[in-house]
């Protein structure tokens, strides 16, 4: 598959800021399957965590227009 192909099936990771193929749709924004795994497994007490807070919160409910 040429970069072109590749690049429009992946979408840019709202925590690592890479392009990835695989992961979840929260909302608008796209989680890679590492950064989920990774957000999964970090413990509350681990600086990571913050991290991964302040990445979340940029992340908004889309508005519903009636």
């Amino acid at each position: 598959m040429d970069s072109l192909a590749r690049e429009q099936l992946e979408e840019q990771c709202v925590i690592c800021d890479e392009h990835k193929g695989k992961g979840i749709h929260l909302y608008t924004s796209f989680i890679c399957m590492d950064c989920e795994r990774d957000i999964i497994i970090t413990d509350t007490s681990d600086p990571k965590y913050k991290y991964y807070l302040s990445k979340l919160k940029k992340i908004t409910t889309p508005e519903i227009f009636s």
